[in-house]
């Protein structure tokens, strides 16, 4: 299982739109891809804004790829959640989940 990693700092009143646009419009294509188990959104006020770190599991690279293309760990950032931050990763980073625990 992969892990998938991805971090941004919305702008101050974005966070409720970020949030809207990953579970109505991210989250349900993430469901149509053979492959995808879940997706979480974690999230801390800081100064700046919100920070979001938007974890995602996968089966493989492979069904990554699908999401992502070739280059699986380039950033999905559409223009719409671009123009929501004040900064984000172009890049974000995998972990082969070496255990889980609890449940």
């Amino acid at each position: 299982m992969i892990s998938r990693h991805w971090r941004a700092l919305a702008r101050p009143g974005e966070a409720p739109h970020y949030i809207r646009h990953l579970t109505d419009e991210t989250f349900p294509k993430l469901s149509g891809i053979a492959g995808f188990i879940k997706a979480s959104i974690l999230k801390r006020e800081l100064e700046r804004g919100t920070e979001f770190l938007i974890v995602t599991e996968w089966q493989s690279l492979d069904a990554i790829k699908t999401f992502a293309g070739a280059d699986p760990e380039v950033a999905v950032v559409p223009a719409v959640v671009q123009a929501m931050m004040i900064e984000y990763d172009p890049r974000v980073r995998h972990y082969e989940v070496a255990k889980v625990h609890g449940g």
